[in-house]
């Protein structure tokens, strides 16, 4: 029987198949996060991340300067701090004169139009390497006492010209404390993008490597996300919309596209997506052995994270996947 119906006519040419794609990738749908260390003239590469680099706040800015010719204009920076500035109460997330928050006021000065996000919890700055407060006896992460934290951090970064606050600790409340804090202090234009579904994932391992913040004994899954579940995200959701959140992050993103489905279905405010660490080293491995062509790989995934209903991707392939884009 000859076919009625031949879906094949809406491919068969390159201008006709761009006419009817469903699912479109930009530069401005990227975030790039950067990692920053102490020193100057500093980039030193990331061997579980090939391409990505630690920098030094000079050479940061450089780079900056260098994808915003790409047309990025969104950044996350994460902080790599020094041991001797570390202490179980992470004293040094709020210091004005510290590596991070003179970093990102410097950035700010020098480039005032780019939308800097800054990251909320205590892993970088603790000398438990966890996101909230460690009970020296029990080990537990106590939650409401690490909010007192938090909530100090989100104003420092605040005050240091942070366009969105980025709470990535999974503390339960901690978007209504920090939205107190900020708008108490005359910070009500400063968003808030929740990491609304992190899970604790293997897929973290080359980020900790980058900034050393490992947690020193016990694990992140009493305070992240069992990666069984789906149905917990929407709970999640539902709270940080009742809380206050701007934008609501899934992370990881390439092994949680349903989540990301689920929550850009049941959800008005801007979603956002973390194409991790492990996600990019796979990818980058894999094409360094000739398994895979990179550059194809790379877009296919990043359309699969916009396909899924990401607004917003942050993801290390920001600059490589720009300079694609550029070329057209």
């Amino acid at each position: 029987m000859i076919p009625t119906h031949r879906p094949r006519r809406n491919r068969k040419s390159e201008v006709i198949r761009n006419m009817v794609q469903e699912t479109t990738l930009s530069v401005h749908d990227f975030i790039y996060p950067a990692f920053l260390i102490e020193g100057q003239n500093q980039q030193l590469e990331i061997h579980s991340m090939p391409g990505i680099h630690r920098f030094s706040a000079d050479r940061l800015i450089d780079e900056i300067g260098r994808c915003v010719e790409l047309g990025i204009k969104s950044f996350a920076p994460f902080p790599s701090i020094n041991d001797g500035l570390k202490d179980r109460l992470a004293k040094e997330s709020a210091n004005p004169e510290g590596l991070y928050l003179k970093t990102v006021a410097d950035i700010k000065r020098q480039f005032p139009d780019i939308v800097l996000m800054t990251d909320v919890a205590m892993d970088p700055y603790s000398s438990d390497g966890h996101d909230g407060i460690v009970d020296a006896d029990s080990g537990e992460i106590l939650n409401d006492a690490s909010l007192e934290v938090l909530g100090q951090m989100a104003l420092a970064q605040a005050r240091a010209g942070a366009d969105i606050i980025g709470p990535s600790d999974m503390m339960d409340g901690r978007v209504a404390w920090i939205r107190d804090i900020l708008d108490q202090n005359g910070f009500s234009h400063v968003s808030i993008m929740s990491y609304t579904a992190k899970y604790a994932s293997a897929f973290y391992g080359p980020f900790r490597d980058a900034l050393d913040s490992a947690p020193k004994r016990g694990d992140k899954k009493t305070y992240q996300m069992n990666y069984a579940n789906r149905r917990e995200a929407l709970r999640e959701l539902a709270l940080d919309e009742q809380e206050g959140a701007d934008m609501v992050m899934i992370k990881p993103a390439l092994s949680y596209l349903d989540v990301i489905h689920e929550v850009r279905t049941n959800t008005h405010l801007p979603v956002t997506a973390y194409n991790v660490s492990g996600e990019y080293a796979m990818v980058k491995s894999a094409a360094q052995q000739g398994w895979l062509d990179g550059e194809k790989t790379m877009m296919e995934v990043l359309m699969s994270i916009k396909r899924a209903g990401a607004d917003a991707i942050l993801t290390y392939f920001a600059k490589e996947a720009a300079a694609v884009l550029h070329r057209g």
